[in-house]
């Protein structure tokens, strides 16, 4: 049986561009596993959709196209198959022949087969627009449905973390990115719904109702995305304070009210699955336009740009002008490892900050009578031990303070969790806490006894784990 002759039959080699193979195709086993998909402006426009099949593709004309909602069927009409040749082919089939006009590529690429049997064809795409799972099902002669699968997203993951850094020597293969202040957060997309989970794995969609149209902006895509919560001020540039009232959250009609009277901006910088396909293995260079295609633009959520490395000193000036906490750099070969800090991310900082451990506070003298004085602060050495790092007593407003004493009232104990002696001026009068707060703050420098000099609070991140707060090089 000649796979090809119906094919053959219909086209005239010497009046049309298209590939005619002379000799038959008979039933073989080929390892092959291209797709194909062709826009087709013949007497209807239509697109081609060509599966690789024992030593054919096996072919679909879809009328409306490869369907995107999984709630949205599309006619597939089973047409002739059509030889390998054809997955290349574009140009322009002449007026009279059989399927006159234009022919372009719109998408080609590999598949995976999940079911190929009578009726059915079950398989998995790896292109450039299409990646995910697709159903074909026969219902009636030629007439088929494509069916669009929903695939599942993770139920839980990590973002990546830069590590500590200076200007890139190599700079032609990094991009850079501001360092958003702000809180960090992966956004989980299907079906038009949005969840978004801290940096700590907490669940953190309904302390920002806002966010919740990004879900309906990217429609029916199935998106998992890395970015950073940000309040942005007055000037346009992004504020952490003003973040401060929206972070600690936990009711709904509360959250419904500030979102109205300060609302966050989601900047998505990173994305990692993409219709069920992850893409953690592609290197940054190919990650970021897969994101610039999503354009992810709205009135509460946008893409910000990165920058050539070569423009370091440009971009870094920028940050310093708007106040901005600094530059990350990422290498364009980096790979997205969930979880893990890698040196291929630097956050390169216009001035020291760092994440703490409150482990105690000291009462509050004067007009802090009453409530916490200053906070004992720490970081875990490479051992895991708590080591102490100080004390902040600056930066509070009154409800910071209000909102402080409140958090470590319950977590109140009667022994130090420092791993190390506290100086004796600070622990006589210290009340000692769980290790369990984690708070921001701008500092001098480190002394050689591994004390901050000067620090500042600037806020609390409870959307990191105590565990990794390590001190920063």
């Amino acid at each position: 049986m000649d796979r090809l002759r119906e094919y053959r039959d219909k086209r005239d080699p010497a009046r049309t561009p298209e590939p005619v193979p002379a000799a038959a195709v008979t039933q073989v086993t080929a390892a092959g596993s291209s797709f194909v998909v062709q826009e087709h402006h013949a007497r209807r426009l239509h697109w081609d959709f060509r599966l690789e099949r024992d030593g054919v593709l096996v072919s679909w004309a879809l009328p409306k196209g490869v369907p995107d909602d999984p709630g949205v069927n599309h006619l597939a009409m089973h047409t002739e198959d059509h030889p390998l040749e054809y997955g290349g082919f574009h140009g322009t089939i002449p007026r009279g022949e059989y399927g006159a006009g234009p022919v372009t590529i719109w998408d080609r690429g590999s598949y995976e087969t999940v079911k190929w049997q009578p009726g059915e064809v079950k398989v998995i795409l790896h292109g450039t627009r299409l990646a995910g799972g697709w159903t074909l099902f026969q219902t009636k002669g030629s007439q088929w449905m494509m069916h669009r699968e929903r695939a599942s997203l993770p139920g839980a993951l990590a973002p990546m973390l830069a590590v500590s850094g200076t200007e890139p020597p190599d700079a032609a293969n990094w991009a850079l990115e501001m360092k958003w202040d702000g809180v960090r957060a992966l956004a989980f997309i299907e079906a038009g719904r949005l969840r978004l989970m801290s940096r700590s794995g907490r669940d953190i969609t309904m302390a920002y109702p806002e966010l919740a149209g990004l879900g309906a902006a990217i429609g029916h895509k199935q998106v998992v995305l890395d970015g950073e919560i940000v309040v942005f001020g007055a000037e346009g540039w992004p504020e952490f304070e003003a973040l401060q009232p929206r972070i600690h959250v936990r009711d709904a009609s509360a959250a419904a009210r500030l979102a109205a009277q300060n609302p966050v901006t989601y900047l998505a910088f990173d994305v990692l699955q993409l219709d069920g396909r992850p893409l953690f293995d592609r290197p940054y260079r190919e990650r970021r336009p897969v994101l610039d295609a999503l354009a992810v633009s709205g009135p509460c959520w946008q893409a910000p740009p990165s920058f050539p490395g070569e423009d370091f000193e440009a971009v870094r000036e920028v940050s310093r002008q708007h106040s901005m906490e600094g530059v990350v750099a990422k290498r364009l070969d980096s790979r997205y490892l969930p979880g893990a800090r890698s040196d291929s991310w630097l956050k390169i900082k216009n001035s020291r900050r760092q994440e703490v451990v409150v482990a105690g506070w000291k009462p509050g003298k004067g007009n802090r009578e009453g409530q916490v004085g200053s906070l004992l602060i720490g970081v875990h050495g490479a051992d895991g031990a708590l080591l102490y790092a100080g004390h902040v007593g600056t930066g509070f407003t009154v409800d910071t303070l209000r909102m402080l004493g409140r958090l470590l009232a319950p977590l109140r104990r009667d022994t130090s969790p420092f791993d190390e002696p506290v100086p004796a001026q600070y622990a006589r009068t210290a009340l000692w806490a769980e290790p369990e707060l984690v708070i921001d703050v701008a500092f001098d420098l480190w002394t050689r006894a591994g004390r901050m000099r000067a620090p500042v609070y600037k806020g609390l991140r409870d959307d990191i784990d105590p565990a990794d707060v390590i001190r920063e090089p």
